[in-house]
């Protein structure tokens, strides 16, 4: 199946090439780049179709991501994180979805899922306060899903609340060596109310259900939250390493027809093994992505409940894709000697966006393999983001 999404940004990316050192300078990604990116219908892949959406696969929003992130993995990342949100609004209850899309269903939400804010039951919902931070793309975005703690008998449960505009302030924060034209500034609110359909529990999030299932029937959100989300992050980082890819073998191409101490660079041995390994792990990284995120559609078109080993798997495999990226991307900055310290230059960039990608928090990689192998044991294993 043709991926129509993917034939358009593809013709966006010599814009995007350019404005990457642009991207970069200004600390957020270009208006003009979200509105082509709008235009190609990138944030309506995973949205609803009543709301304009293509209820597109994972697979082929991913696809289209990592093609991003080829030429500024700062606009990939904040377009997975954007395009992300619409899966999970859909999942609200479709008040909450109204609110959002019914005057424009272009409106983009960002977030900041951290538990640093506090809710306090009222009369008709929650008041809400607190500061929230690596909001990417918050700039370009009406609307903001926020994470937050309520009291309850057991301690404190864990909720994602959605908040306007106009209830917080973005403050402008982000000066960072990695994924700079991100834009991921803090969020910060003191005392606004929150009505309880804008909000979505960690319980129902682990049973994948939520409200909005009533009204949005697809197959496509009845998969897991944890390995939607989580593959949001890995994909940018793995389309990093698939650029730096590109952009190493272009030039090593060009060098193949010089000479360098009489000796061909082509015939260097050690620089074939790298490239080799390099392409390999890029490749298992996304086929494991592809492999997961389709059998999880299969179990959900077929009406049958996705198996806890799944989900296990898909985050395994998740984190194992980043490290996959890290391994490629690095193996090709040292195959590229001095010319990947450079500046500009697709492998610096490439090679520092992955890495500041790699450490957030849903890539703990001893985390995720340690639930995979308690549970291959018999173990129990409890994880809001699975």
């Amino acid at each position: 199946m043709t991926n129509k999404v993917l034939d358009r940004v593809r013709d966006l990316l010599p814009a995007i090439t350019d404005r990457a050192v642009q991207a970069e300078e200004q600390r957020r990604v270009p208006e003009a780049s979200i509105a082509e990116l709008t235009e190609a219908g990138v944030f309506r892949m995973l949205q609803p179709a009543r709301f304009g959406g293509a209820e597109a696969s994972p697979v082929e929003f991913y696809e289209v991501i990592r093609a991003i992130a080829t030429k500024c993995p700062s606009t990939a990342w904040v377009s997975s994180v954007l395009g992300a949100h619409p899966w999970q609004l859909a999942l609200f209850d479709d008040r909450a979805q109204r609110d959002v899309w019914a005057e424009n269903p272009d409106t983009l939400v960002s977030s900041s899922y951290a538990p640093t804010g506090k809710l306090t039951p009222v009369e008709g919902g929650y008041e809400i306060t607190g500061r929230w931070s690596f909001s990417s793309g918050c700039d370009h975005a009406r609307w903001v899903f926020l994470g937050a703690l309520v009291p309850s008998e057991k301690g404190m449960d864990y909720y994602t609340v959605l908040v306007p505009r106009t209830d917080y302030r973005i403050e402008d924060v982000w000066n960072v060596s990695g994924l700079s034209g991100t834009g991921s500034n803090d969020i910060v609110i003191e005392k606004a109310f929150v009505p309880a359909y804008r909000t979505y529990s960690a319980a129902d999030q682990a049973n994948l259900v939520g409200p909005g299932q009533a009204v949005n029937t697809a197959a496509l959100y009845k998969v897991s939250f944890g390995s939607v989300f989580s593959n949001t992050i890995t994909a940018p980082i793995i389309g990093a390493a698939q650029g730096a890819y590109e952009a190493h073998i272009e030039r090593q191409r060009e060098r193949v027809r010089l000479s360098y101490g009489g000796q061909k660079v082509s015939e260097d041995p050690f620089a074939h093994v790298r490239i080799a390994r390099a392409a390999s792990e890029i490749d298992a990284a996304i086929l494991q992505m592809e492999r997961n995120m389709n059998e999880q559609l299969r179990y959900a078109e077929a009406g049958e409940e996705i198996p806890f080993e799944s989900r296990l798997r898909a985050r395994r495999d998740q984190v194992r894709g980043t490290e996959r990226a890290l391994e490629a991307i690095d193996l090709l900055f040292e195959n590229s000697g001095g010319h990947s310290i450079r500046k500009p230059n697709v492998i610096e960039r490439n090679w520092r966006d992955a890495h500041a990608g790699s450490v957030h928090a849903i890539n703990d990689i001893e985390r995720a393999l340690a639930m995979f192998g308690k549970g291959a044991m018999g173990l129990e294993v409890t994880d809001r983001m699975l």
